[in-house]
């Protein structure tokens, strides 16, 4: 049963794309998430709204009306839920981690490189750098600016950021060498 908008679109002469859309919305988003849900894709709400999404800029070339706007949803659903089988099947079946199955005995990385015997772990080996030191590395290595962008924000040239940050990784390294007792 079409809803009160939808029968006040079907008696327009015009073809109104807004009223359409929400005829169509209204009288099938409903079906659409249940076709989903059916089907098995994980987030159908989301689907959904993708769908209507792809419909909303094909409305003015639709032909057939309220029916039309079924039909195209109803292909929009399906490709959306082939889609999503597709990227399922070519994505690794998801392991859960169990810690108590887990017998590994080798250290981490970062406790191997920074020898994370209980003395000081990274952050207290960045702690002891200057804070232009620090924050140069926190822009460059962990944020990932440019260092054009990393100029702008410490307010600097480009040169005197390259410079730093080579020295802060300088620093970085003589220290954590000291802390592993290697020079």
């Amino acid at each position: 049963m079409l809803d009160p908008l939808a029968d006040e679109y079907l008696q327009a002469d015009d073809n109104d794309p807004a009223l359409l859309f929400t005829a169509a919305y209204n009288n099938f988003s409903g079906p659409i998430f249940g076709y989903l849900r059916a089907r098995g894709v994980d987030d159908p709400e989301a689907v959904t709204q993708d769908v209507f999404l792809a419909l909303y800029p094909k409305l003015g070339s639709l032909h057939g009306g309220l029916q039309g706007a079924k039909t195209l949803l109803f292909s929009i659903a399906h490709a959306r839920m082939v889609d999503h089988y597709r990227k399922r099947e070519r994505a690794p079946e998801p392991a859960p981690y169990e810690p108590d199955l887990d017998a590994r005995s080798a250290p981490s990385a970062e406790d191997q490189a920074f020898g994370h015997d209980g003395g000081l772990g990274v952050t207290d080996l960045l702690a002891e750098l200057s804070t232009d030191y620090r924050e140069v590395l926190a822009l460059r290595v962990v944020a990932d600016l440019s260092v054009e962008e990393t100029a702008d924000i410490m307010g600097k040239s480009q040169g005197a950021v390259k410079q730093l940050q080579r020295r802060a990784l300088s620093a970085l390294r003589e220290r954590a060498l000291l802390r592993n007792g290697t020079s």
